[in-house]
């Protein structure tokens, strides 16, 4: 079966059993094609909370499809590949999250979408590379653990000196492998490769970047950015699926990337075939109990609100 074929039988599936079909930016190109939708983290989640669909179906790593369920409890929610992880989501537990406590009174626990729904069920408040600023700066607790992502916490830390004065603020270890590569010698090779390109990167990144971006944010503020710019060269930090959409988006632009790989093995585990064998035969629904669903739905859901 070619390829025109499989997206077919997918097309017809989805309206047979009512679902919508969310991809993240970092899937394969062919995945974000028949999408109903394509975002980072925080659109995503706020698709799918908006959506009348009966099922969800979601090409992106296991805490997307975790974080889906969470805010979608009365849908049925796939993931296309079960065996696909996020390695900074499995660098913090719950029972790490309860250690801080023990350390800290009076500690707000502000947690990384990404993360799993067993560590959310710890938290106080979720947050996105996009709104962890607006939704940090809000929050009155004397100390403030942010988790997992220790670049994420830099970036947090860096933008709210003035009115963290009186905080403590206590950040995890953690890290995404890709964007942890990204180095201040890996940035300053590309821009004096490419020296007429700006340089957008993504939070996650190794902090010794941030001095060397023009850009510092989400992918979809990456994106924004390089969409509205008058600059016709990028340099892009952060994972190569985003390329498909920048290219979508300006044709007439150039991107480069480092000579890192630059690479999610886990969301490249995605693929045609495995969505539609997902919509055809209910593979990989997400199930979560009932415990977790409720304790790990509120720090989500407190996101949305805090973040509007």
């Amino acid at each position: 079966m070619n390829k025109e074929e499989i997206v077919q039988e997918i097309e017809e599936l989805k309206l047979k059993k009512n679902a919508l079909i969310l991809a993240h930016y970092y899937v394969d190109g062919d995945l974000q094609d028949v999408a109903d939708f394509v975002g980072d983290s925080y659109a995503l989640a706020k698709k799918a909370v908006a959506s009348n669909k009966d099922r969800i179906v979601f090409c992106g790593v296991k805490f997307m499809g975790e974080s889906a369920k969470l805010l979608n409890p009365d849908k049925r929610v796939f993931l296309v590949e079960k065996n696909a992880f996020c390695p900074m989501a499995d660098m913090i537990h719950g029972s790490d999250i309860e250690e801080y406590k023990k350390q800290y009174e009076d500690l707000y626990v502000v947690t990384y979408i990404n993360s799993t729904a067993e560590t959310k069920a710890h938290s106080d408040v979720c947050v996105t590379s996009s709104n962890a600023v607006k939704i940090v700066k809000k929050i009155q607790a004397k100390n403030i653990l942010l988790c997992p992502d220790k670049n994420l916490g830099y970036f947090i830390k860096s933008r709210l000196e003035d009115s963290l004065s009186e905080k403590n603020i206590i950040i995890h270890d953690g890290y995404c492998p890709v964007h942890e590569e990204f180095s201040k010698e890996v940035l300053e090779k590309a821009k004096k490769d490419h020296p007429n390109a700006l340089v957008l990167i993504h939070p996650e990144s190794n902090p010794s970047c941030y001095p060397l971006a023009d850009y510092i944010g989400s992918t979809s503020g990456i994106l924004k950015t390089a969409r509205e710019s008058d600059c016709q060269e990028f340099i892009i930090g952060t994972e190569r699926g985003i390329l498909y959409q920048l290219q979508k988006d300006s044709p007439d632009k150039k991107f480069y990337f480092t000579d890192l790989k630059q690479t999610c093995e886990d969301m490249k585990k995605l693929t045609l075939e495995k969505l539609r064998d997902c919509l055809r035969d209910d593979l990989n629904e997400v199930f979560l109990d009932e415990e977790t669903m409720e304790k790990a739905s509120v720090p989500l859901k407190r996101m949305l609100e805090l973040a509007e």
